[in-house]
């Protein structure tokens, strides 16, 4: 059975600095372990933003771990919707690799808490079907996505801090779809090519 684990975190920005800020996340000081970002598709329908991304990271994992994992890196697909208008950022993300090893799948929520303030709750799965190590391998994955988290809130803590200092505020994100449209089309451009690294 997979193993759950939420928490829940005050980014002291407004939503629409976390919306918009969260596109430029990387690179920051706590990143290293992420390689390259790319995105697969991106559409705005019915006033929402629609995006998938292809991410890299680096696969680090302990002694014992080297049996099940020899793969040096792992790709993440990452699906989230903008709700502007509702005020509404919703994350998916997934591992492609080594699913029956271990998988994580993660779902984040952003929304407004307050003046200035945006809320995160974050859920994620873990789960292992290796037989007769199923367990520990679940444990560790958790303890890992745990410190993960941690690591993520100080990265993106950097990355908003530097794109909003408190003397001024971004326009909304809503005056920002017409924007987004633009990169839209840049980003159908590399779908065919993302394609075929998801295949292989």
């Amino acid at each position: 059975m997979a193993r759950y684990y939420e928490n829940t975190t005050i980014f002291n920005f407004s939503w629409d600095q976390v919306a918009r800020g969260y596109w430029k996340r990387y690179p920051n000081p706590q990143s290293t372990h992420v390689l390259s970002e790319d995105t697969w598709s991106r559409q705005v329908k019915d006033g929402c933003l629609y995006t998938k991304r292809l991410l890299t990271k680096t696969n680090r994992v302990p002694k014992w771990g080297e049996r099940f994992f020899s793969a040096k890196s792992v790709k993440i697909i990452e699906e989230s919707i903008v709700d502007p208008e509702k005020k509404v950022l919703v994350t998916y993300t997934r591992n492609l690799g080594y699913t029956k090893v271990m998988s994580v799948v993660e779902r984040v929520e952003y929304r407004p808490s307050g003046p200035g303030q945006t809320v995160a709750k974050r859920s994620a799965w873990i789960d292992s079907q290796v037989f007769g190590f199923s367990r520990a391998i679940r444990a560790f994955g958790v303890d890992r996505f745990r410190k993960n988290c941690n690591q993520m809130v100080s990265g993106f803590n950097h990355v908003l801090a530097s794109m909003f200092p408190r003397a001024g505020a971004p326009p909304p994100v809503a005056h920002a779809l017409k924007e987004m449209r633009g990169a839209a089309a840049a980003a159908r451009a590399t779908a065919s090519a993302l394609s075929g690294v998801q295949r292989s």
